[in-house]
């Protein structure tokens, strides 16, 4: 065990040190140094049995998005050296999860594809069986429901029982670790196993088709109430709620895209993170019995289906902002703890590197997105087709929310008027967020397909599709540029069939080490919990 850990994180960090020259041989000590200690800490854990269980899923989340996302933090964290006033790489880990002491790997194939989807994949981790895509908790032929780790430890423990996403709270992923139905889309049939399931605490955004897909139904939300939930749909009530409420199901009140909760990058002042919903969670799960908590980032993977790099960072952020909160309790409670950080998939084919940057990347240029593809959609490209808004206009908002600026002979006059300084903001060696002529026209060519595009289109040629996806040409192009010029690149719109990695700090945290099957995560759950 000692010798695969102490492996694991020298690769890690090794990574990291060959961008820092002579720092190498320093972060292969100190990766030594720093698993050794977690090692100590791992041992003193084994025997026992863990009373607290925290299981965090970043939907989309694999190992592309995990160190895109610390790179982001570390290159935006640097100052320039005093000698040489050029920003130095290190390897210092920004990320919580990047410091937990067993890692694992959990391939993701299902009964239908190597590039699974999310419900049979939260199936493989909820109950340790391989189904269909699109199919939750059932077997391939539909006649065996699977019971879920959740629903063993409610029935068999006793252990309170907590489910948090931000996306709705019957969507796929949540819907894997109470509701048994062949398709992921029966969102009213999976909202009422949702209300029977009498675990303990739901917060998330709000139910899919709450009167059913002909809206004829009977609320879910009465639903609830009758099966002894307390309903709560603002965000001060929710500060209010306390262990003796009982069961309750939480409802972000500012909700965004498809009733979910917004985008980390949109999130305003005072508004609740998924942080904030988990910290809650443990307040209203705590008890001698024993909890478990379910926590997804789903935005992470909406994100990077809509290959918008800078949502996913600042998604894959705020799911790690919320495992701290997990931590926080560990420390309290370390010797009846365990904390499981995965991704059900990896999503969009994600790749640290760009044809157009060679070995070089420029990550803090995403840092100058403002906001998610899906509010600037709903905020200004609405807008610009109901208005056919004239390409300069858009190309100075985008300049705003994005960064990205026209070539100076595509300007107008009072911008070739400016300062050069002031027009390239960036040397080119720093990644310049000045568009080349090709890709301004490749954008003027995209806007003017969102302005062509009626909404209800279900086809598109290959060229369209491998261009757009089924997004808003204007937006995906502009994220697909910012992003090549951050040095990065997505390859798809779908899932594809990366491992994904599995963190783990606690009791029989050791478990969890080594390269295996996603459904093995439930079968080490189930061995360490002592559930049958």
């Amino acid at each position: 065990m000692r010798k695969r850990l102490i492996c694991f994180t020298m690769v890690c960090m090794m990574a990291a040190g060959t961008m820092t020259g002579c720092r190498q041989e320093q972060s292969k000590e100190n990766a030594i140094v720093q698993t050794e200690s977690a090692v100590i800490t791992v041992n003193q854990t084994e025997g026992k049995t863990p009373k607290y269980v925290f299981l965090f899923i970043g939907d989309g989340m694999s190992y592309p998005q995990i160190q895109l996302t610390n790179y982001y933090l570390n290159a935006s964290s640097n100052v320039p050296d005093s000698k040489t006033d050029k920003k130095q790489l290190t390897s210092k880990s920004q990320l919580t999860i990047m410091s937990f002491p067993v890692v694992g790997s959990a391939q993701t194939y299902d009964s239908t594809s190597f590039a699974p989807d999310s419900a049979s994949t939260a199936t493989s981790i909820a109950t340790g069986e391989k189904t269909w895509s699109g199919s939750i908790n059932v077997s391939e032929d539909f006649s065996k429901e699977y019971e879920t780790i959740a629903e063993k430890l409610k029935k068999q423990k006793k252990y309170k029982i907590g489910i948090v996403s931000s996306v709705n709270v019957n969507h796929a992923t949540p819907a894997a670790f109470y509701a048994h139905q062949p398709s992921r889309n029966n969102y009213y049939e999976i909202g009422e196993e949702l209300v029977e399931s009498n675990f303990d605490y739901f917060a998330g955004g709000a139910m899919k088709q709450p009167t059913g897909s002909d809206k004829k139904k009977k609320d879910l939300y009465k639903l609830a109430e009758e099966h002894g939930y307390k309903v709560v749909k603002t965000q001060e009530e929710a500060k209010h709620l306390i262990g003796k409420d009982g069961k309750v199901l939480v409802i972000e009140d500012k909700l965004a895209d498809s009733d979910t909760m917004a985008y980390s990058i949109d999130l305003e002042q005072g508004e609740w993170a998924l942080s904030d919903y988990v910290e809650k969670g443990i307040e209203v799960l705590d008890n001698e019995e024993g909890f478990f908590l379910m926590v997804e980032g789903g935005k992470i993977d909406w994100a990077c289906h809509a290959n918008d790099a800078a949502s996913a960072i600042a998604d894959t952020i705020a799911l790690d902002q919320a495992v701290q909160k997990a931590v926080d309790f560990y420390n309290k409670h370390p010797e009846e703890t365990l904390i499981l950080v995965t991704g059900d998939h990896e999503t969009g084919g994600l790749t640290i590197g760009y044809a157009g940057t060679d070995y070089d990347t420029f990550l803090t240029n995403l840092g100058n997105q403002k906001i998610s593809f899906a509010k600037y959609n709903a905020e200004y490209v609405k807008g610009y087709k109901d208005n056919k808004t004239k390409f300069s206009t858009v190309m100075k908002e985008v300049e705003q929310l994005f960064g990205l600026k026209a070539p100076k002979e595509n300007q107008g006059e009072s911008e070739k008027q400016k300062d050069s300084a002031d027009a390239h903001p960036q040397s080119e060696e720093e990644g310049s967020l000045t568009l080349t002529q090709y890709e301004y026209e490749k954008l003027k060519e995209a806007y003017k397909t969102t302005l062509e595009r009626t909404g209800k289109e279900s086809t598109f040629s290959q060229k369209e599709y491998v261009e757009y996806g089924s997004y808003e040409p204007l937006t995906v192009t502009i994220t697909h540029i910012l992003n090549n010029k951050s040095g990065i690149n997505f390859g798809s719109y779908s899932h594809t069939g990366l491992p994904v990695g599995v963190f783990a700090k606690g009791v029989k945290a050791s478990q969890f080490a080594g390269y295996y099957d996603n459904t093995d995560i439930f079968k080490q759950l189930a061995s360490v919990t002592g559930v049958k």
